[in-house]
């Protein structure tokens, strides 16, 4: 009905209509292969039973038909297998014509695709991110640090205090005996060292250095004045 008006069918159409006629070749072919077959048994008993009454003429006539009937048998099953060869060359071209088809829908979604990004484009709108971007991190820079200007208290000294009493709490030093006395025994040394009626200073102060060197710091009372310093930065 396809080309009754001149309309050309599918190939996929054309190639579907000749896979079912070989399928049904092929259905026919074991039909009569299978009756040939069933008629060859049915020959071989009927060629043994007229052997044994002893009719030579009856079997020589049923062995010319064993004979052809196999022959027939042969010739159905070698037409089968050339059947099924064309069918897999029919499977193989659809195979083909599809992946023709998958090929072709696939440039032409690519040469959309090409035709669509525009590559100058692209680099401008990348450009322009970066700068973006650029600035969007300077605000932010500049806004982090007009807020911490912002929220800075007084009573964060405070807590600077209240977290260096808590260290000392923990090493076991008073701040009210050790801190205090610690500079003022540094300066008394030094000014003692430092007074000198001849007006030399650097003797006292080398005098001092050795009295330093001596012993009169505690090397506790050092590690002690270099944690505050710490805490406090």
């Amino acid at each position: 009905m396809g080309n009754m008006f001149g309309k050309e069918k599918p190939l996929k159409e054309q190639l579907r209509e000749n896979k079912r006629t070989i399928t049904r070749a092929i259905r026919e072919l074991d039909r009569e292969t299978r009756t040939l077959q069933k008629e060859e048994q049915r020959l071989t008993i009927e060629i043994k039973k007229m052997a044994r009454e002893n009719q030579m003429k009856a079997v020589k006539i049923m062995a010319k038909d064993l004979v052809r009937t196999r022959q027939y048998i042969t010739k159905f099953i070698e037409m089968r297998s050339h059947l099924q060869g064309c069918a897999l060359k029919l499977q193989t071209v659809k195979s083909h014509a599809a992946m023709a088809e998958a090929l072709s829908s696939t440039a032409k979604a690519m040469s959309k695709m090409n035709k669509a990004v525009n590559v100058p484009s692209i680099n401008k709108m990348m450009a322009e991110f970066e700068r973006e971007n650029m600035k969007a991190e300077m605000m932010q820079e500049m806004m982090g640090d007009a807020i911490d200007d912002a929220m800075a208290d007084e009573n964060d000294e405070e807590e600077e205090d209240r977290i260096v009493a808590q260290v000392l709490d923990e090493i076991g030093v008073d701040m009210n005996e050790s801190i205090p006395n610690a500079p003022a025994l540094g300066l008394a040394a030094a000014s003692a060292n430092t007074v000198s009626l001849d007006g030399k200073v650097a003797v006292g102060v080398e005098d001092g250095a050795s009295g330093e060197a001596g012993g009169g710091v505690d090397p506790a009372l050092s590690d002690l004045e270099a944690r505050l310093n710490n805490l406090k930065r």
